[in-house]
């Protein structure tokens, strides 16, 4: 199923627009529950004349949150849930927050400083990325300026593998919940010159029939209509700039074999594959 309980971690800057526009997009196809959540650093504890200092600080964190979550509210209404956090990292932070609410996805933007269109990951990306044990959904920068009005297209990145298999069956529930099409794409990269041009075809040739293999089971077991891509460039972003991508597309990864099960662990071609991204990202933990 698409994530229907989800909690957006919001910034007062274009990072927490994109990612409340994101998550937003999700509550109306679901039409599941949105939590908004704003995590500030602890504020250290001081003995003596320093816990003056200490008291003011918290005052300024917890106005700070108070603020962010008022200019959250603003653009996103009354129907969702408003929480300010303290914990040290942000990742962290939020992680805990969807453990205790039972949210079955965390909704964060790019970090700051990337290309307009992509997703550039920072310490909260990273901490998520790498120990979260729900869904993450990466916005790219400047999504909350025209964000599509619903979703078009579900894409994987699909690589034969016994974990993949568990991707593209959650792909599937997810599409069929969002009713949209589903595509699976496998990229082949490297130099089509000299020696490795007749290895590349090969791998292309495999790629394509473990993709029609793949596609069968979806078409058969449900009504969602399935195609199938393989994507060749010299570089993960060239591969990906070889096909068309649709306003309301996102792109569905899976979690590394070698992470820790039911958790979200990137390898490095899926952080390849996040960062040259044209859509938004949806990394999955890892599942038998």
């Amino acid at each position: 199923m698409a994530p229907e309980n989800v909690l957006a971690g919001y910034v007062p800057d274009d990072r927490g627009r994109d990612a409340l526009a994101l998550a937003l997009l999700l509550k109306r196809s679901t039409r599941g529950r949105l939590t908004v959540a704003n995590v500030q650093p602890l504020a250290w504890s001081a003995p003596g004349p320093a816990k003056a200092e200490e008291w003011a600080w918290r005052a300024y964190l917890r106005e700070a949150a108070a603020a962010a979550l008022a200019q959250a509210r603003e653009l996103a209404g009354d129907d969702a849930e408003y929480v300010a956090h303290f914990r040290r990292g942000s990742g962290r932070g939020l992680m805990e927050l969807a453990r205790r609410r039972g949210a079955d996805a965390v909704v964060i933007g790019s970090a700051p400083g990337g290309a307009r269109g992509r997703i550039t990951l920072g310490s909260t990306a990273d901490q998520l990325l790498h120990a979260s044990s729900v869904p993450v959904l990466l916005a790219p920068r400047g999504y909350g300026d025209d964000p599509p009005e619903a979703f078009e297209r579900i894409t994987v990145a699909y690589r034969r593998s016994r974990g993949c298999e568990a991707v593209v069956r959650a792909a599937v529930r997810t599409t069929a919940a969002l009713g949209v099409p589903l595509r699976l794409v496998t990229l082949v990269v490297g130099a089509r010159g000299g020696a490795e041009r007749d290895l590349l075809t090969r791998l292309s040739d495999r790629a394509a029939a473990d993709l029609r293999l793949a596609a069968r089971g979806p078409r058969r077991r449900s009504a969602v209509e399935v195609e199938v891509e393989v994507l060749e460039g010299r570089t993960v972003a060239q591969a990906l700039g070889t096909t068309s991508w649709l306003r309301g597309e996102m792109i569905i990864c899976g979690s590394s074999g070698s992470g820790p099960l039911r958790r979200v662990f990137l390898g490095d071609t899926s952080i390849k594959i996040v960062k040259a991204a044209p859509c938004p990202v949806m990394v999955l933990t890892r599942q038998l």
